[in-house]
């Protein structure tokens, strides 16, 4: 009885990790691409005070602050740009797509296309930058002191593919 609820529980498990692995939204997936690596980043989102046209505070985005990590090693960093700089590597993107996260508080799931490489290494190759399994990071609201800031941390995983 053991085997048979092991080997059902295996069965279920590989099925979830496939299914999950192909339900990317089709906004932000990258159909006949490789990936290259995939990167756990933790960090924050910075947000600014910045009064708007109607003269009316309010938090805006201004860049990511995060470690890049690979089997729990720090390998890179992730910055305002947006930009990844990974050994003698630097990528800079331009986002293309979004989707909602999972919550409210979760920022978007992205697909982002690089638009500039510098250096040579296992990324130059890279075309395109997805960032999935976000957690954290979203800020909206009014605000009461412009040019003040605001850091919100975040987790996500991205993912560095090529054709």
């Amino acid at each position: 009885m053991f085997r048979v609820v092991l080997s059902c529980a295996c069965f279920w498990m590989l099925g979830q990790a496939s299914a999950f692995a192909d339900d990317l939204p089709s906004a932000i997936a990258a159909t006949g691409m490789t990936v290259v690596k995939t990167l756990h980043a933790e960090g924050a989102q910075i947000y600014e005070c910045k009064a708007s046209s109607d003269n009316k505070a309010a938090w805006q985005f201004r860049e990511p602050v995060a470690a890049l990590f690979e089997n729990g090693r720090t390998i890179g960093t992730h910055f305002a740009g947006p930009s990844w700089r990974i050994g003698d590597t630097t990528l800079e993107a331009k986002v293309v797509a979004k989707v909602p996260g999972g919550e409210i508080d979760d920022v978007p799931w992205l697909k982002l296309e690089v638009v500039r490489h510098s250096g040579a290494g296992p990324l130059d190759k890279v075309t395109t930058i997805q960032r999935i399994h976000t957690k954290g990071g979203n800020f909206v609201g009014t605000c009461a002191d412009v040019g003040s800031l605001h850091a919100v941390a975040y987790s996500a995983d991205y993912v560095f593919l090529k054709p």
